[in-house]
């Protein structure tokens, strides 16, 4: 018996019926092919669906179905898209990729596309994008160069601003205080642990460990990553990120916002988050970016840094530290080195400092920058 793949044609062209419009009718089936072939492969329903919008997005722009699509229709959609609503290189390039995924799908013979098509329309589909015409992926890094890593001198500016938000508002006599001190421990901790901003959002109070190798830090030696970013089709990350003693003033901050802040907005046992709203809810990723915009804009920093910048900062800073790369990988729970290193941008205090050592060491006392 022949088994077959998630997707035939046979299994979701309907037999023996004819269509009033039999081309939008292949059409929609092809869509429904391709969405079990993905959901076959565990891909997340958000991915599949923003694919599935994607390509009904160029069938209502071109006019035509894919077994009519030619290079041509491919470039004049990207080309409307980039004089519209698109403007980073890498989503231009993502669309470009899903499109050639739904056409490989098409032609892949196991799934028998190429022959419903040729037999109904009397045409095949054909790849529309191609080394000559889609976007090359030549840098590892394309976003914004403004997004940088921030100083130790602007992590401090940062934070101070958090800090006095908190003071500034109860001074006012209105409510938000309490708001405020909690964003401020919010983004300390992003920083410290160089977590993303759904991580911290979906932490738990149970996430909060112990280290057995650094009893200094009490319950918060180790931070439980249960929710991180997932390569497509595969559930959330989990990592264990260590506390390190360059940032052991985090330590201060997490414990008053559970014993003294906290149990102001929700007694420990109705929800289980760490971090919790005014109304004894999760605090949500949209409420931190919100947290750092103001804390940002207050301390008049660069508004072209985001939150994820935190994230930037802590890689950069652990690396300046002196904490091996392995060690940096691991803690921000990258699966590459060379994602690693597209977040490390050291500064030209600590370069020069590697430098003097190696010169040091070749040259000894023959080197003109050696103390005397």
């Amino acid at each position: 018996m022949t088994l077959s793949a998630p997707g035939s044609a046979h299994l979701v062209l309907a037999q023996n019926v004819v269509h009033l419009d039999q081309a939008a009718a292949v059409f929609e089936a092809m869509l429904e092919g391709w969405r079990r072939q993905q959901s076959a492969r565990f891909l997340r329903a958000g991915t599949i669906g923003a694919r599935l919008r994607l390509i009904r997005r160029l069938e209502a722009f071109s006019g035509l179905y894919p077994w009519q699509w030619a290079p041509a229709d491919g470039e004049a959609f990207i080309d409307h898209l980039r004089s519209t609503t698109v403007e980073a290189v890498s989503t231009a390039r993502s669309y470009e990729i899903d499109i050639s995924l739904f056409m490989e799908y098409l032609l892949d013979p196991r799934y028998g596309w190429a022959g419903v098509c040729a037999d109904q329309f009397g045409d095949v589909p054909q790849a529309i994008f191609h080394e000559g015409n889609s976007i090359q992926h030549k840098l590892d890094y394309e976003g914004d160069p403004r997004r940088r890593p921030l100083s130790y001198d602007e992590i401090q500016a940062l934070f101070d601003a958090a800090d006095a938000r908190s003071g500034t508002i109860q001074g006012r006599g209105v409510k938000g205080a309490l708001g405020a001190a909690r964003d401020a421990a919010v983004l300390k901790t992003i920083y410290a642990f160089g977590l993303r901003r759904t991580e911290a959002s979906r932490l738990d109070l149970v996430d909060l460990r112990r280290n057995s190798q650094a009893p200094q830090f009490g319950g918060f030696g180790v931070v439980m990553v249960r929710y991180g970013k997932a390569p497509k089709g595969a559930p959330p990350k989990r990592r264990t990120v260590l506390l390190v003693p360059e940032m052991d003033w985090v330590v201060e901050t997490l414990d008053q916002w559970l014993t003294e802040i906290r149990p102001r907005f929700s007694p420990p046992d109705r929800h289980p988050a760490l971090w919790v709203t005014e109304r004894g809810g999760r605090l949500s990723p949209r409420s931190i970016n919100e947290a750092f915009v103001a804390a940002r804009d207050d301390a008049r920093l660069d508004r072209s840094l985001n939150l994820h910048c935190l994230r930037h900062s802590a890689v950069t800073h652990w690396t300046e530290f002196g904490y091996p790369a392995r060690f940096v990988q691991e803690q921000v729970g990258h699966a590459h080195a060379s994602t690693t290193s597209i977040y490390t941008h050291v500064s030209n205090e600590y370069r020069n400092k590697l430098l003097k050592a190696s010169l040091m060491g070749r040259l000894g006392d023959h080197w003109d920058g050696a103390p005397t």
